[in-house]
């Protein structure tokens, strides 16, 4: 790390950038009903619209990753929210399923673009609190994650999805500053490799361990990504409101921002092992009293869903890290991007499942998976 003391400046500005592109992303999970309503959507549709989101929003950030590994520039960090900004917001003039997957698409692209270039940068600048400005970067994430469902939700349902449009103003004057504020990232000294050098230089000996790291990361986004794609269609069935349904998930998420900056400071102190241990083992219980849950205590179970499930994102991106140093950018693309892709990307499967056995149902058999990854655990590396 290039800095003993922690550029505080820097760091504000890069979870800023995590903020903006993640507020806009954060608009299409609680306005999955809307689009069920809308275009009358079966699960496996609505499963559909949530596995194209998480394909382009995730699995190409690997290439992205690549490129920033490779290039001092800036175009990734800013153009990516930018993109993301100009085009969630008009997922309410889409004419049809089609023309709505293909908006979805193109914003999830710009959440691609500025992951890896960024979360690449936070050991540049974090000093000897890695692991906390690891956290605080990801609070910007999903902190947005938690306001902007009951932002997007409290417009459409007073104004209609068209005025979801309205939005983009929020984000412009942030990117004016961004634009000041963001340093040249340095890169990674990889520009004469191709894309599978780059792997193999940026993983070295630890490709063993990367891979574990990035196995577990894997289940933990399914377990995760299910839950938020089709809790709200279960409570949405069950009479929940539109603005219910952006709390819950703004909870579920802002747990996880709070529980990530505990998790964070605890890696500094005692180790990630002890803090993936603990997470995924409650995440089990508490996943099926969230699934079970009536009345005002989907609020309460969904926060503690999000708390004990999203606690370990930060980890896993700086173990990674602290694995393979020399690619920061892919290796934040593999744990980040990718892994919360692959697991997103099953969930029109769950969505087929749901559609033959019922959602609860079948978000009680996924409850299984957080023991699994518990076990896991045990062939992570200590740090």
């Amino acid at each position: 790390m290039s800095f003993q003391k922690t550029n505080v400046q820097v760091i504000v500005a890069l979870t800023l950038v995590h903020f903006t592109g993640d507020l806009y992303a954060s608009f299409i999970n609680p306005l999955l009903p809307v689009f069920a309503d809308t275009f009358s959507l079966s699960l496996a549709q609505i499963g559909l619209l949530a596995g194209v989101n998480r394909f382009f929003m995730f699995v190409v950030q690997p290439v992205a990753g690549y490129f920033a590994d490779h290039y001092r520039t800036r175009f990734f960090i800013l153009g990516g929210p930018l993109l993301t900004m100009l085009f969630v917001p008009l997922v309410g003039f889409a004419p049809s399923f089609f023309i709505l997957s293909l908006i979805i698409a193109v914003g999830s692209i710009g959440q691609s673009m500025f992951h890896p270039p960024v979360a690449g940068m936070i050991s540049t600048y974090s000093g000897r609190n890695f692991s906390f400005s690891m956290s605080i970067f990801n609070v910007g994430g999903t902190f947005a994650f938690a306001v902007g469902p009951i932002l997007i939700t409290s417009i459409v349902r007073a104004y209609g999805l068209k005025a979801g449009a309205f939005s983009i103003a929020i984000g412009l004057p942030l990117m004016v500053y961004l634009f000041k504020a963001v340093p040249l990232p340095k890169g990674e000294n990889l520009v004469s490799r191709g894309f599978t050098g780059s792997i193999r230089e940026a993983l070295g000996d630890a490709w063993k361990a990367v891979i574990m790291v990035w196995a577990i990361m894997v289940l933990r986004a399914f377990i995760s990504q299910a839950w938020i794609t089709f809790t709200p269609m279960l409570y949405a069935r069950e009479g929940a409101s539109l603005t219910s349904i952006g709390g819950v998930v703004s909870l579920f998420t802002l747990a996880g921002a709070l529980s990530g900056l505990v998790a964070g400071h605890l890696a500094d102190r005692i180790g990630y092992k002890p803090i993936f241990y603990v997470s995924h083992l409650f995440t089990a219980p508490i996943i099926l009293l969230s699934v079970f849950s009536k009345g005002m205590w989907i609020y309460p179970s969904a926060f503690a869903a999000g708390f004990v499930a999203l606690a370990t994102l930060p980890l896993g991106v700086s173990l990674g890290q602290e694995l393979a140093p020399k690619g920061k950018s892919m290796v934040s693309s593999l744990m980040m991007g990718l892994a919360l892709g692959v697991g997103g990307m099953m969930s029109p499967l769950v969505g087929k499942l749901a559609d033959l056995y019922t959602i609860r149902t079948v978000l009680c058999w996924l409850s299984i998976v957080p023991l699994v990854t518990t076990v896991l655990v045990i062939w992570l590396p200590k740090k």
